[in-house]
């Protein structure tokens, strides 16, 4: 399994890195992504703090571990300038707070993310029409949560991916252990978002090939 969307204490999770990383390869993961929320205030904490982590103890953690972001509640117009910030400064993995219904993100945001060309747009809730289209244009995967309240909009993504031609991924936006799904899981979520069995393999492809384009092919331990 691999998950490109998961929280530490470097934001709003439970777990610190180590114990974040050894509970996720207890749970079967070959790879993950630590993308705490992130704004103008903490950008530099999070991406130094977890680049440190990676580099001095990913080789020992039997997962391999991604360093990301998850840029959160940042006003539109600003978004593009903070994802430029993120790559400058370390992120391997850049991902957007989608406009999820049940938070009040600004109208506007995902737009702003899919034009920033990030890497996943998390939890985009009723994403429009011309929306998904350049999401599919600019290669920016849309992703299916297992996390609740998030998910209430999977079969809407899974929906507008499909007409459009759209990436999807499969996350579990986990923020404390029992959030770490197993495999089964996964794929009872991405069915139960009416995703067919093929376009379920074809989302965990994707993130596979997310994680050999960051690492390149063959680096995932």
């Amino acid at each position: 399994m691999i998950d490109l969307h998961t929280h530490t204490t470097f934001s709003d999770g439970e777990l610190i890195p180590a114990e974040l990383a050894r509970r996720a390869a207890k749970a079967g993961y070959r790879a993950m992504a630590m993308t705490d929320h992130a704004d103008f205030s903490n950008l530099d904490l999070i991406l130094t703090n977890i680049g440190r982590f990676v580099a001095e103890t990913g080789p020992f953690l039997g997962v391999t571990v991604i360093t990301g972001v998850e840029i959160t509640h940042v006003p539109p117009p600003l978004i593009p300038h903070m994802v430029e910030m993120a790559r400058e400064r370390g992120a391997q993995l850049v991902v957007v707070h989608g406009e999820t219904i049940v938070e009040p993100v600004e109208i506007g945001t995902n737009l702003a993310a899919i034009e920033a060309g990030v890497d996943i747009l998390a939890h985009p809730g009723l994403i429009t029409p011309e929306e998904t289209a350049l999401a599919a244009e600019r290669g920016v995967a849309l992703e299916i949560t297992t996390r609740k309240g998030h998910s209430l909009t999977n079969g809407h993504v899974a929906a507008m991916a499909r007409r459009f031609g759209a990436k999807l991924v499969i996350d579990n936006d986990a923020h404390a252990p029992d959030d770490l799904v197993s495999q089964d899981r996964r794929k009872k979520v991405a069915l139960g978002a009416g995703l067919s069995h093929e376009e379920y393999l074809r989302a965990e492809a994707n993130s596979r090939d997310i994680v050999s384009r960051i690492l390149g092919p063959g680096r995932m331990d």
